[in-house]
């Protein structure tokens, strides 16, 4: 069975319609300022009124949890995406809201993968990105190979430069922890806006397979 799509880094109210209309099985919205995908002045009530299937995701960097807290319920936001230095406690209190745990980490080579041992029973998922000091959105892969150093058992999405040239050497992993396909840069006309044909094409080919 082939992994899940999450489309990510959306700001545009038309480009937001056509992409659900792709039904992904999330859509992720970037609530970190300086990320040239910031969700900005997009009207909250415009997104908590949003239908479909796709799971509303809010994407944040060590934001305060008050602040995650409010941006839940305005946007109506059914998982949240932690890409900073949050600890297992800041990952607790955000799951007793009843939201999906996506806990992000940027994989380079010589990562601990120890580390994720704290977060076992604080998130529902891992998402595996390439590090960089912007915390994603860079459009490059890491070394998949580096997966191998994974032993646990929990479902991660894969993220970091997935284009319509290497997504089907993702797909093709053979790894059954692997939930999801995180789409992004490498899927856009400009920084938030989406090649929806692209995208249409890029899903097609991956349900053929």
């Amino acid at each position: 069975m082939n992994p899940k799509i999450k489309i990510c880094g959306l700001n545009s109210p038309e480009n937001i319609r056509d992409v659900l209309d792709l039904q992904p099985d999330y859509a992720g919205f970037i609530f970190h300022p300086t990320s040239k995908r910031f969700i900005g002045d997009l009207d909250a009530a415009w997104v908590a009124e949003l239908q479909g299937p796709a799971i509303k995701t809010g994407v944040f960097v060590d934001a305060q949890l008050e602040r995650i807290r409010t941006t839940i319920h305005q946007y109506r936001l059914a998982a949240v995406q932690l890409h900073g230095n949050e600890t297992p406690e800041y990952c607790t209190e955000l799951r007793n809201l009843g939201i999906e745990i996506i806990k992000a980490f940027g994989i380079s080579d010589g990562f601990d993968w120890s580390a994720l041992a704290a977060y076992e029973a604080v998130a529902d998922y891992y998402l595996f990105d390439t590090k960089s000091p912007q915390h994603g959105g860079t459009g490059m892969s890491f070394d998949w190979k580096l997966l191998e150093g994974y032993r646990s058992s929990k479902p991660f999405f894969l993220s970091g430069g997935l284009s319509a040239d290497n997504i089907h050497d993702a797909v093709r992993l053979g790894d059954d922890r692997l939930y999801a396909l995180d789409l992004n840069s490498r899927f856009e006309t400009e920084p938030g806006i989406k090649n929806i044909e692209l995208l249409k094409r890029t899903l097609q080919n991956i349900n053929d397979e």
